[in-house]
């Protein structure tokens, strides 16, 4: 196989590459929320973020299977941070799906670039570039998740609070929309759902006190249509959750960084939201602090919080709960899996959020005790100026941001798990806006770190686990193939065995994974791609892995023919 390499050069902004603009297949011009609703369906596709509405991350691709994967190769290689100016932000990591829409690929990077690809050949067809100013305030690192397409657009927010919508055919701007407030330290990363006929976003920057929210914009005009906000403001429901005097709940945090998930026969979208602010000073704000560390079930078409659970009431430990809320079925129940950042598997019945039950899925959490019935038990926590506590997860999390998936065919999850520990320790801070807000220094206990991709089955019991010796930050990808895919911080991206989670395959890839991995096929012929690159938030966490390499490049597998 002739493995294809292809350069992004050197351009560093959209106006200087109109005289060199070139021009996509309108393959998104047919795309819209009937398609959308029915994406696994064309599986040579994956028309969204989490490859469908469930956010299951899971393709009825089989053409690679376990009987052929050992003969994976990769078909071409898009270098996007190799050269010039791109070399001086390589260090941001990927942390990206891309999307694939009849042969055409189309996949964001940090600092505001969009790239649209040929997904045969790996080569550009158009690139964007939007304008980000040096002085915004971002907690972790300059990244983003995703795009969303439909009607002839794509749709992506940029790290200072952009909506935009670019002509899919050439990446020329149709329209941008302010989103958050960059002043006081609001920023954004998620990739846009496409409901209807709708996008929904929400903010980044909890870390700098601001209160989070979920939007809704018109998908031709980008009009707002609503705003919910994850804090309550008093006389809200929740808001006796929140001191009753005094402003915590102006700058509690919550925000709705990572893709919600879809189930459109209950007109429910499902947000993950994160931790409050301070990080980890809860003298400020007594109460459980809702609705952060929470899933909120909204009413698409107002915005209205149907429902919600807390994963963690009132954090002091900084467990985000934004990732993915998987939807599936079982014994004729409509449910919703979720692995939290606080080390225990939540399972919830979503058409009125009722626990079913909630367990353990690392070996080591100290910060507390959920009990299966969802009894909460915190450990104490410092309050003395100075005073360290360590405890397990660290701030990253048992499983970070990047998503678990879900096999319909053999009803297993499959985990990427970070087993490692931090130290925290108290320093109590006045409130600045746009200045961080955490409330502690932290350090990550780097000498003591493991890692797995771990399958469970619905119920939470442990099936099995591949293991390595780092925590794993990237995504897995599952297939109908009985395959399980995943990307190593040491740079190895390997296939495993669905049923067993033995290895059969792997490819060093060069850099470290903190993406997003998906799959497609055009002309009858399986891919599976996956970014890779990181830098930022990982880098303090494994400083280890500087050597690895900062590369950063999408990467297509595929058979030999």
């Amino acid at each position: 196989m002739t493995v294809e390499y292809v350069d992004a050069g050197e351009a560093i902004n959209h106006s200087a590459l109109s005289s060199m603009a070139k021009i996509a297949p309108a393959v998104t011009n047919d795309i819209d929320y009937e398609r959308l609703l029915n994406a696994r369906s064309e599986s040579q596709n994956w028309l969204t973020y989490y490859g469908a509405y469930d956010g299951q991350r899971y393709s009825l691709l089989d053409q690679i299977n376990t009987g052929n994967v050992s003969k994976l190769s990769p078909a071409w290689i898009f270098q996007a941070g190799q050269s010039g100016q791109m070399a001086a932000t390589s260090t941001y990591a990927f942390e990206a799906c891309p999307l694939v829409v009849d042969g055409v690929m189309y996949v964001t990077g940090w600092d505001g670039w969009f790239w649209a690809l040929d997904a045969v050949t790996g080569k550009e067809l158009w690139r964007y570039k939007h304008a980000v100013p040096f002085d915004v305030s971002l907690c972790c690192s300059n990244v983003n998740r995703g795009c969303a397409v439909a009607k002839g657009k794509v749709f992506f927010v940029t790290p200072n609070a952009q909506l935009l919508a670019l002509d899919a055919t050439n990446g020329d701007l149709v329209w941008q929309k302010t989103i958050g407030d960059v002043r006081a330290g609001e920023s954004a990363s998620i990739a846009p759902t496409v409901i209807k006929d709708t996008l929904i976003t929400g903010s980044a920057g909890g870390e700098f006190g601001v209160r989070g929210h979920i939007d809704c914009w018109d998908l031709e005009t980008g009009e707002q249509r609503w705003r919910t906000y994850t804090v309550p403001k008093p006389g809200e429901p929740g808001s006796e959750t929140w001191p009753a005097d005094g402003e915590a709940w102006q700058r509690g945090g919550g925000n709705h960084w990572v893709t919600g998930t879809y189930d459109p026969e209950l007109n429910l979208y499902y947000a993950g939201t994160g931790n409050p602010a301070p990080d980890f000073d809860g003298g400020v704000r007594e109460g459980d602090n809702l609705y952060t560390d929470s899933v909120v079930a909204m009413d698409v078409d107002t915005g209205e919080i149907k429902w919600h659970y807390q994963f963690t009431p009132h954090d002091l430990w900084d467990y985000d709960s934004t990732m993915e809320m998987t939807l599936f079925e079982r014994d004729g129940k409509k449910l919703l899996g979720h692995f939290d950042k606080n080390g225990y598997f939540f399972v919830l019945d979503r058409t009125n959020g009722e626990l079913q039950h909630v367990t353990p899925f690392v070996d080591r959490i100290d910060w507390g005790v959920i009990t299966r019935d969802g009894k909460v038990t915190p450990r104490k926590y410092p309050d003395k100026e100075g005073e360290p506590v360590h405890f397990y997860p660290g701030p990253a999390g048992a499983k970070e941001w990047t998503h678990a998936a879900y096999s319909q065919k053999t009803e297993l999850f499959y985990v990427p798990v970070a087993d490692v520990g931090a130290t925290a320790t108290r320093r109590r801070r006045e409130f600045k806006e746009g200045i961080p807000y955490w409330g502690a220094g932290v350090q990550v206990d780097i000498d003591n770190m493991a890692g797995s991709v771990s399958a469970f089955d619905t119920y939470g019991e442990e099936k099995w686990r591949w293991r390595i010796d780092y925590p794993m930050a990237a995504s897995v990808l599952a297939t109908a193939g009985d395959l399980v895919f995943a990307g190593t911080p040491t740079g190895e991206f390997v296939a495993l065995d669905a049923r067993t989670g033995e290895k059969l395959w792997e490819f060093q890839c060069g850099s470290g994974h903190h993406s997003s991995p998906s799959t497609y096929s055009v002309d009858g012929k399986q891919y599976v791609v996956v970014p890779v690159g990181w830098g930022g938030w990982l880098e303090g966490i494994v400083p280890g892995l500087l050597g690895q390499g900062h590369g950063s490049a999408v990467i297509a597998f595929a058979l030999p023919d």
